[in-house]
């Protein structure tokens, strides 16, 4: 009798356990399916676009303010405002930028600052561009 009783009892439990982990994975279908309705699918699309079209305008302007500062960093050799920090050191001095140590090569001392190639100084203006879109004709281009 008490062999019947264990083998019932290990089935049942058996059983329990096989429903709940069933249950388990049939809920997570179901949340995955649900999570694809047109609305969502569309609404998660719009956000990655706008995601990577923002990423790629941070990256345009990270590359313009580069661009802008290596200019300055040319303009500067070119009309002598700027000297190689190699030249000004003896060969057992050693540079540091933030405690690190850094190439003498790499750091250039600039002795005047043009406000006209500096990003902090005021960006400059330019003409509105036009909206093709309000002009109304595409035979235009």
């Amino acid at each position: 009798m008490i062999k019947r009783f264990v083998w019932f009892v290990s089935g049942l439990v058996t059983g329990v356990m096989a429903v709940v982990f069933a249950g388990r994975k049939v809920r997570r279908r179901v949340d995955k399916v649900t999570n694809l309705t047109p609305i969502k699918v569309v609404r998660d699309a719009t956000s990655s676009v706008r995601n990577t079209v923002s990423d790629m305008g941070d990256a345009v302007r990270e590359g313009r303010d580069a661009m802008r500062h290596k200019e300055a960093e040319l303009r500067a050799r070119v009309e002598g405002r700027a000297t190689p920090l190699d030249e000004e050191l003896e060969p057992s001095d050693a540079v540091l930028v933030d405690g690190e140590p850094v190439e003498p090569g790499r750091v250039v001392v600039l002795r005047q600052i043009d406000p006209g190639f500096v990003s902090d100084a005021q960006p400059v203006s330019r003409p509105p561009r036009k909206n093709r879109r309000a002009t109304g004709s595409r035979s235009a281009r």
